[in-house]
């Protein structure tokens, strides 16, 4: 019984440490740059720094970044 309370103990303390160093955001602009300046705000607000994961290019920008605080 306490094996298993340890268990559940660590699980949690391991989802709860992911959550909080990564977060996904995006963004939506004409151009990259635009898309970008909002990435890079959202980070500066959230006191992160981020890493672009994706970017697609049609009829405006999407972009896809992850926050690592």
């Amino acid at each position: 019984m306490n094996s298993i309370k340890t268990f559940v103990a660590i699980t949690a303390l391991t989802l709860v440490s992911f959550a909080s160093f990564a977060q996904s955001i995006t963004a939506t602009a004409g151009t990259l740059d635009d898309a970008e300046a909002q990435i890079a705000a959202q980070a500066h607000k959230d006191g992160a720094s981020y890493k672009i994961t994706e970017a697609t290019t049609k009829n405006g920008v999407h972009m896809t970044a992850e926050l690592q605080k």
